[in-house]
């Protein structure tokens, strides 16, 4: 869900997503086993969130940068005969890191597994997920077990930033041979959560600081897999400037599995379009958002609307009918104003149909630009710090990544990662680039840019203070350059020159392509070289002063290079070679 106000133009709006980049981990839970002395549990679990709509699966977990590693809680309502828990890149049940406890009937195991193409699943053969506990309590049956963020094994996902997708099954019989599991004919959900989570302490808030709850109005969930739903909030009369310094969910208790992410703009009333600029943003697991001591976002004032709108995308795959609804989000803000108002800038590629995917691509990549040219223009002398980012693609974006570029070097990643470094600042003469990679594998027609579900986005919105009149720093081809790699792709296949005075569309041109090799190299070619289209807007929408046309793409010489992994240094040894065996009564 989110708040919106309406200050942003239609076309400077996107669906915020906390989307994006895949991440791989999976849980097989199994037997009770003692802690040994050598690997004592962890701090108390700081992060949970339900799994199913259903409240049967409870995921709890705490982490440890400075170990490169996650411990995992997995809490099961009436355990039967076991519990199948994955991740893979797109929460898919094949070619998943599994971890999975079952009965064969007479004993019952934990073991680290994996799923194939085909969904059979097998024993790892290096065991790196290392059960510390599994005890009945209370509320149900417990597992707590842990891993390394990266395990060096091909068969194990490696724990990342980004959406972890999160697959889980119930097994209903025994299994009396592993050789008989296939994840594909499980009943299998999942769940997308956030796992790496910043390692620093929140904020304390101002002494003087109130609440504004936008909540849906108690209405009732109706009874379907999707939901969009939309509420209008007015702000009191005359309310004064203040500054937001946090936000947080606000959700109706056993409602926690029904919310996936905020709603499409298209899916709501003409007239409701008008609130255009988004204040807060929240998807499942998401924990409260806190502004910098020194910043905070304008709400209320001279010129500033008055009504807020609470968007929520009610996710109910189990159609669960009658469920009452009164979540949202609450706005911590305070009359006595921050140093700085916060801002909110978006990156990426301009929304048009000029940047397209062919067809049947495994992964294209398509890479938006805010150049030097536009910083040194728009920006304060000082620079901005960037404190957050919020990465967003439609159905066919796989990753999104901002980075940093200043003197043809890439100086930082730019993206939710806040756990290695607080801010970011951005000076005179920076570069932003923000890359995408699109999978269009099931698609037979090109994918263009645009705002439709089945059209594509590359964004980044970036949170930052002070606040500018930089609103939107994004690029895209030169149309020009365009027209003559239709020419090239026409004259190839009809012969001659290829007509240059063809009046149909962008869209038309890209529709009527012959696909191939050649047709689709030369395509990423031209988004990789040729000169660029800069948008480089004020919050009026109007263009800076300067010329942004055919623009030379930022060189980047000197590319990043990531820490090792600690197993790729050696120190991180499987925690057994086989299933370990867990002695309780209580899995049948």
């Amino acid at each position: 869900m989110r708040v919106l106000n309406k200050d942003l133009r239609l076309q400077d709006v996107v669906l915020m997503y906390v989307t994006l980049l895949a991440a791989l981990v999976v849980l097989l839970v199994a037997p009770y086993q003692a802690p040994s002395a050598a690997a004592p549990p962890g701090p108390p679990l700081s992060y949970s969130v339900p799994l199913d709509p259903a409240g049967r699966l409870q995921l709890s977990w705490n982490l440890s940068f400075s170990r490169q590693e996650i411990h995992l809680q997995i809490r099961v309502k009436d355990l039967q005969h076991g519990l199948l828990i994955g991740l893979s890149d797109r929460g898919q049940p094949t070619n998943a890191d599994l971890v999975l406890l079952w009965s064969d009937g007479h004993k019952s195991y934990f073991g680290d597994a994996w799923s194939d193409a085909e969904g059979r699943v097998m024993l790892d053969s290096q065991q790196d997920y290392q059960l510390l506990e599994a005890q009945n309590t209370p509320t149900g049956f417990t597992v707590l077990f842990r891993r390394p963020f990266s395990t060096c094994d091909p068969h194990d996902y490696v724990i990342e930033e980004g959406t972890v997708h999160v697959i889980y099954a119930l097994l209903d019989q025994p299994i009396r041979s592993l050789q008989q599991l296939n994840v594909s004919r499980l009943h299998t959900g999942v769940q997308r959560i956030l796992l790496l989570r910043p390692d620093t302490p929140a904020p304390s808030l101002p002494a003087d600081v109130q609440s504004i709850e936008v909540l849906a109005p108690g209405i009732t969930i109706p009874s379907q897999e999707t939901t969009y739903w939309c509420h209008i909030y007015q702000l009191p009369a005359n309310m004064p400037k203040n500054h937001i310094v946090m936000y947080e969910s606000v959700v109706t208790s056993g409602n926690e599995a029904i919310y996936s992410g905020s709603c499409d703009s298209k899916m709501k009333p003409a007239n409701l379009n008008y609130c255009r600029h988004v204040l807060a943003a929240w998807a499942l697991g998401a924990e409260p958002f806190y502004y910098p001591m020194d910043a905070g976002l304008p709400i209320g004032g001279e010129g500033s609307s008055r009504f807020l709108r609470l968007e929520v995308h009610y996710h109910n795959p189990l159609i669960i009918s009658g469920r009452q609804d009164s979540s949202g989000i609450r706005l911590w803000y305070t009359r006595s104003l921050r140093r700085f108002d916060a801002g909110i800038m978006e990156l990426g590629l301009v929304y048009t149909p000029v940047m397209a995917i062919p067809p049947r691509q495994s992964s294209f990549p398509l890479s938006g630009y805010c150049i030097p040219a536009c910083t040194r223009t728009a920006l304060p002398q000082g620079g901005i710090h960037i404190f957050a980012s919020q990465l967003h693609t439609h159905l066919a974006g796989r990753t999104v990544r901002t980075v940093l570029v200043r003197g043809g070097k890439e100086v930082e990643v730019v993206q939710e990662d806040k756990h290695y470094s607080t801010h970011y600042q951005v000076l005179h003469g920076d570069a932003l680039v923000t890359k995408c990679t699109f999978n269009t594998e099931d698609r037979n027609k090109p994918t263009v840019g645009g705002f439709g579900i089945m059209e594509e986005m590359c964004v980044n919105y970036v949170h930052y203070y002070p606040r500018t009149q930089l609103e939107l720093c994004k690029s895209h081809v030169d149309l020009d350059y365009l027209k003559k790699y239709f020419s090239l792709i026409n004259s190839r296949f009809h012969g001659g020159e290829g007509c240059s005075c063809s009046q149909r569309s962008v869209e038309e041109e890209f529709s009527s392509v012959s696909w191939d090799q050649f047709s689709e190299e030369v395509l990423n070619s031209l988004y990789t070289t040729s000169p660029i289209s800069m948008h480089c807007n004020q919050s009026t929408a109007e263009l800076f002063p300067g010329n942004w046309e055919k623009q030379k793409i930022p060189e980047v010489l000197e590319e990043l290079q990531r820490e090792p992994y600690p197993c790729e240094l050696g120190r991180s040894p499987a925690w057994s070679s086989g299933p370990t065996e867990v002695q309780t009564d209580h899995i049948r």
